[in-house]
């Protein structure tokens, strides 16, 4: 649990952890990557005066430090820690002034299945008055004490939550009839009062507040019956100002078509959302009056709209983000945008900036800004004043280390389309030619690669690699004529599209005989399956917390209620056998390297232990590592560093070159 003694213990870890490192010679640039970032979240008071952040403290764990930015000179001070054996720290922001909640969590088996359990925990800046919400009880297991969805309610110290109730039998039932979801409760974060605001509603999912204590928005999940489990799609209603009784607001289907809420503007009397626009997704408003009118704010001609930007405890959204060759915001408070323009010019080096938190005012603003080749630094800005100050590094040990520049490119498919990814040459190089190669799939697969630090790409640059990350077919934010079917459906233009980037890193003059793959997720089964298809390809595989049986994964996670939706989004059919690399070990020619968390809940470890076994019984060269009590992942410093250097040597010795 939460612990005030995190100090001697940090500084007594700090001493093993030096000594084990001389002894083991770790690489020094492994260390350096591998390192978790040193302020994992960060949260602005309401007055402005005090900043809190997370910030790792050996191994899983994090420690919580407030920062007083009314003194010039002074340092971080820590209040609290969950030491990550198995409680681990996240999202700590202020509810006050003087008063801060944060979530504390932990991986869990229930049912032989593993899951997130996690606890709201509220304390005050120096540390004490330390409580935690209780665990809701009744029929069935609860795996959270519930979640923060209004941060500034309208008194001081309060949040609203939503929080599950587990089925009772209802006082006065004849029948015994059982009731439970979800409901929302106003809490007193000091005495953990809790008066109820939105009773027990089974199908709820979703509620949206105006941020200023009043629920405006609810989504509801469309259950099968029969099975229990949710359907793909939502509905959502709305009230209107001053009334109780829910309308209908909207529908998602299945196909993602349907307006679908993510904030609302109480002041404005509207929500903001997402819907498909000619093929791409769009940002919308639709007004919570009665009329049904929807607006189109912002759409992209070539990307999707990816989010909603936020500021402040309100959570008011004040423009949308998208990503073209680098993440761009649309502001739509003009001040915002002119203020975003010109901390772009002051701060050249770093344009990509984010507005992460606000004094209740936002005279005072928490922003951070980075680059390819910048992690990333957290200023204060002072908006009345024009003044700006620099207050965090989040990752101070690569200050002296010289970091690659990111360029964005488009390689040929097999078919000719252009493939839009990234390539990150060693420091001082300006073309691949003659240099060791790794292709990078992403994870996902509904995801894609930007702009920006990465700190796997950065430490294989550094080790000499020119590294391309595509964004395949089958990613997300191109829109829906891009994603097709997605990568696993579709996996065969996902996996051609990977390999075709080793094809044109080879046409471009890389070594051809020091070509490899390196993957996450379904990164790391795009790394496998990319074997299956060319086992002649990539000269050595590095997939971590990999994807390999189609089956498999389809199979899993049938204690939760998003199941269905998951198995509908693997699908049926031929692909699942001829898709999945686990069933083609004979295949594969190059060595294959695998890390997996044996506490993994998104891709149970299973799927690298039956990689392994298949490929150890084929007489193929194949090596599995499993981190104990890890998730997918690995936000451990010591078991990155570990695989960083591992990998690192596991290439250069299957890819010595001439």
């Amino acid at each position: 649990m939460l612990s005030t003694e995190w100090m001697r213990a940090a500084a007594a870890a700090a001493l093993v952890m030096g000594a084990g490192a001389a002894d083991a010679q770790v690489d020094p640039l492994a260390a350096a990557f591998g390192a978790r970032e040193d302020v994992e979240q960060a949260s602005l008071s309401p007055d402005g005066t005090k900043l809190a952040f997370l910030r790792p403290n050996g191994g899983q764990g994090s420690a919580i430090m407030t920062l007083d930015l009314t003194q010039p000179d002074a340092k971080p001070v820590g209040i609290a820690a969950a030491d990550g054996k198995p409680e681990r720290l996240s999202n700590c922001r202020w509810v006050g002034n003087t008063r801060l909640m944060c979530t504390i969590y932990g991986i869990v088996r229930v049912d032989n299945e593993i899951a997130y359990s996690s606890r709201i925990v509220a304390l005050d800046a120096d540390g004490k008055r330390v409580k935690g919400m209780p665990m809701p009880r009744g029929f069935g297991v609860a795996l959270s004490s519930g979640a923060v969805i209004d941060w500034n309610p309208g008194i001081e110290n309060s949040v609203l939550m939503m929080r599950q109730q587990l089925e009772t039998i209802e006082s006065g039932s004849m029948i015994g009839e059982r009731t439970g979801g979800y409901r929302i409760d106003r809490v007193d974060t000091v005495s953990l009062k809790a008066s109820p605001v939105e009773r027990v509603d089974p199908a709820a999912r979703e509620y949206y507040s105006d941020g200023q204590g009043r629920i405006r928005v609810i989504g509801r999940a469309v259950v099968d019956n029969a099975s229990g489990y949710d359907r793909p799609g939502r509905q959502y209603f709305y009230r209107k100002p001053g009334e109780n009784g829910w309308l209908p607001l909207s529908e998602t289907t299945p196909d993602g078509a349907g307006f679908d809420p993510y904030g609302v503007d109480g002041a404005a009397n509207l929500a903001y959302g997402l819907r498909r626009n000619d093929g791409r997704i769009a940002a919308y408003t639709m007004a919570l009056d009665g009329s049904g009118k929807e607006t189109l704010v912002f759409a992209h001609p070539e990307v999707d709209v990816s989010g909603f930007e936020r500021i402040g405890r309100r959570g008011r959204i004040v423009g949308v983000s998208y990503v073209t060759d680098r993440r761009q915001v649309k502001y739509f408070d003009p001040a915002l945008e002119k203020l975003a323009a010109s901390l772009a010019k002051a701060l050249p080096a770093t344009p990509l900036i984010r507005f992460i938190d606000s004094s209740e005012d936002e005279n005072l603003m928490l922003l951070w800004a980075g680059a390819d080749a910048s992690p990333g630094r957290y200023f204060l800005f002072d908006r009345r004043a024009r003044k700006l100050e620099a207050l965090l590094d989040d990752r101070p040990q690569l200050g002296e280390v010289k970091l690659a520049a990111m360029k964005p490119v488009t390689y040929p498919a097999a078919d000719g389309t252009r493939i839009p990814g990234y390539l990150t040459l060693p420091p001082g190089k300006d073309s691949v030619r003659g240099l060791p190669a790794l292709v990078m799939p992403h994870g996902g697969p509904g995801a894609r690669d930007e702009w920006g630090f990465d700190w796997l790409a950065q430490f294989f640059a550094a080790k000499g690699y020119a590294v391309l990350q595509p964004n395949f077919r089958g990613s997300t934010g191109y829109g829906d004529a891009w994603f097709q079917k997605n990568g696993f459906k579709g996996w065969r233009t996902a996996i051609g599209d990977v390999n075709d980037a080793g094809k044109w890193l080879v046409a471009e003059g890389a070594d051809a005989g020091r070509l490899g793959v390196f993957g996450w997720s379904y990164g790391g089964y795009a790394a496998l399956q990319s074997a299956v298809v060319d086992p002649d390809l990539f000269k050595a595989i590095v997939a971590v917390a990999p994807v390999t049986d189609l089956s498999r994964l389809r199979g899993e996670g049938e204690m939760f209620s998003n199941y269905r939706i998951m198995r509908d989004f693997i699908g049926s059919g031929p692909h699942l056998i001829e898709g999945s690399p686990a069933r083609y070990p004979d295949r594969f020619k190059a060595p294959v390297l695998m890390f997996h968390g044996d506490l993994d809940r998104n891709v149970s470890v299973a799927h690298a232990k039956a990689m392994q076994s298949k490929l150890a019984g084929a007489g193929k060269r194949s090596e599995l590592v499993v981190y104990e009590g890890l998730d997918h992942y690995l936000e451990d410093g010591s078991a990155r560093t570990a695989m960083l250097g591992k990998a690192s040597a596991f290439l250069a010795a299957s890819m010595p070159g001439k």
